[in-house]
């Protein structure tokens, strides 16, 4: 494995608010997440995804075209954006992508007059490969592939948006498989068990719209009134009725936010807001993970899905600066982001516990899911990069704790920081920000997240008076070069109840330690709800009266995933 430095330079652009647009950060990300991107790195350089192997037919890609290949690039592109390391075969891979392309222009079978949702899905991912690696090196070949594919795959089927099926009646339910198939064709469309997968290829045609846009290639006009008559389809769609695949579901809700950004409409950011809402009702699992489809409890997880969720509760944080979101992220984050990446850097399905499952334990449902969770870690974790600082006007924020070297232009001026900690994995958990440069005036937002004990902020050892505003601990100073601030809290492990009362019974209870989950080793023993849990060192955890031990559900790549007997209890009951 490469450790080159980790080096991301952050464009952050709040949402709606245009005058903020243009606050940089630049991060150098080190500790767990360091290690956690550069495996996904080596993961997306082996054999697997190299240039003569990630081509597929389409019978070799379970009817997917454009899905492999355009997850291969937008995994690369974003692992080397966040890295700073040189690919060693995106070129090569970009290189041959025209000679594997139809007569028009496309990855698959030309469907005269049909719309297949999965061609079309595959493709949202190519272009939004594409739009990225533009985005990062403005190659104008890009740009190209990006408008061929645009005209001649998506433009043509407008006409069918108004025809594609929404009504829970006429969908066929209940079936699928972990790679989706062709279920049925109906009004022009060939349908997939991944139920609303037109929606993965929505946002990918909205990223390619605003690059093609900003870079005034012709045909503009068309573009945005297919844009607008997409987004509003989604909007018409009942996610929950139609059992809809969460992951499908999740990149409509970032199309949403993708199209608020492209518009300037806070009505879209609502709506996003609202179908959150629902995910986490009918979607989300006990570990913060996905359901693969709404309502359908005895599923599995799809780290896709999960890099989704994280990524739609940070965007409706920077949109709305509501706290529940930055806690959404962390959660999602620290519990099944982290759970679902495997020692060998790829992405991993997990069961569901719960009633429908029958178990209360988490435990591995496919070790790798390497035909796309691989590829989509490497969005999520260098998101989440991405996403730990946020510079506006003379406010730095803070989005959560991790070690890193953040360089901000802010209003007044540069500012310079190092944050060290072993957050989340302290009892008395302690942030040390160092700085290196400031300006005349700085005012630092770090998060205030419910589980955090009795908050102190010092600088240079002395007490700096701090305020709570939206779910974050703000204070501000003169800060000089060499100034050292500390922010201290405690953490406890807390009984919670869980997050879907519909696959669960009253009785049943989580146990959490700061946003980390708590579970046993084994599927044996019960919590007795109340009970004190005594320390017994490594962040393990002792049930005072009945014996049992529980310690995180996060492992850093562990290798007992690889194990057919692994389980973790989770739920527990009184």
């Amino acid at each position: 494995m490469r450790h080159s430095s980790l080096k991301t330079t952050l464009l952050f652009v709040l949402l709606l608010l245009p005058s903020r647009i243009g606050a940089q950060c630049h991060v150098d990300i080190g500790g767990e997440l360091r290690q956690r991107i550069l495996h996904n790195f080596d993961r997306l350089e082996q054999e697997k995804y190299r240039p003569e192997h990630v081509y597929l037919t389409e019978e070799q890609s379970g009817y997917w075209p454009g899905d492999t290949e355009g997850r291969t690039i937008l995994g690369l592109v974003l692992d080397a954006r966040s890295t700073g390391r040189q690919p060693l075969y995106l070129d090569e891979i970009l290189r041959l992508l025209p000679s594997h392309l139809n007569a028009k222009g496309y990855l698959g079978t030309i469907h005269k007059g049909q719309a297949d949702e999965q061609q079309l899905s595959g493709h949202g991912w190519l272009l939004r490969g594409l739009s990225e690696y533009y985005l990062w090196k403005h190659d104008t070949k890009a740009l190209q592939l990006l408008r061929t594919i645009t005209d001649s795959l998506f433009l043509p089927i407008e006409p069918y948006l108004k025809s594609y099926p929404l009504d829970p009646e006429k969908r066929i339910k209940n079936v699928g498989g972990a790679s989706g198939n062709i279920v049925a064709v109906a009004n022009h469309w060939r349908l997939s068990t991944d139920v609303g997968c037109i929606f993965i290829a929505m946002d990918g045609f909205l990223q390619a719209t605003q690059v093609l846009n900003e870079a005034h290639i012709k045909g503009e006009a068309q573009r945005l009134k297919m844009a607008k008559e997409w987004t509003d389809l989604f909007l018409q769609c009942p996610l929950v009725k139609i059992e809809a695949q969460t992951h499908a579901s999740l990149t409509g809700m970032r199309g949403l936010l993708r199209y608020a950004a492209m518009t300037g409409d806070k009505a879209y950011v609502t709506q996003a807001e609202q179908r959150w809402k629902a995910y986490k009702q009918y979607g989300m699992t006990e570990d913060y993970a996905n359901y693969n489809w709404f309502c359908r409890y005895d599923t599995w997880t799809e780290p896709c899905a999960v890099v989704d969720s994280y990524m739609v509760a940070s965007q409706l944080w920077q949109a709305t600066r509501k706290a529940q979101y930055l806690t959404d992220a962390e959660l999602i984050y620290w519990n099944a982001l982290c759970h679902g990446q495997r020692d060998n850097g790829g992405f991993g399905t997990d069961n569901c516990p719960g009633k429908a499952s029958g178990s209360d334990c988490i435990g591995v449902a496919a070790y790798e899911a390497h035909w796309c969770c691989t590829m989509r870690g490497g969005e999520g974790l260098s998101r989440a990069a991405e996403y730990a600082a946020y510079a506006v006007a003379d406010t730095l924020f803070l989005t959560t704790f991790r070690d890193m070297t953040v360089r901000a232009q802010l209003a007044s001026g540069g500012l310079t920081l190092t944050v060290s900690t072993l957050y989340p994995f302290q009892e008395d958990a302690c942030i040390d920000l160092y700085v290196k440069d400031a300006p005349s005036k700085t005012v630092l937002a770090v998060p205030a997240f419910d589980w955090m004990t009795s908050p102190t902020v010092k600088v240079n050892g002395r007490a700096l008076t701090w305020k709570k505003n939206h779910g974050m601990v703000t204070f501000s100073k003169r800060f000089r070069r060499g100034d050292h601030i500390k922010l201290t809290f405690t953490m406890h492990p807390q009984y919670v109840g869980v997050v879907n009362p519909a696959n669960n019974t009253s009785e049943t209870f989580r146990v959490t330690f700061g946003p980390l989950l708590l579970a046993a080793e084994s599927c044996q023993g019960n919590l007795l709800y109340g009970e004190k849990l005594n320390s017994i060192g490594k962040l393990t955890f002792r049930g005072e009266r009945s014996s049992t031990e529980v310690s995180p559900l996060y492992h850093l790549m562990s290798t007992k995933l690889k194990e057919n007997s692994y389980a973790r209890r989770l739920l527990f009951h009184r």
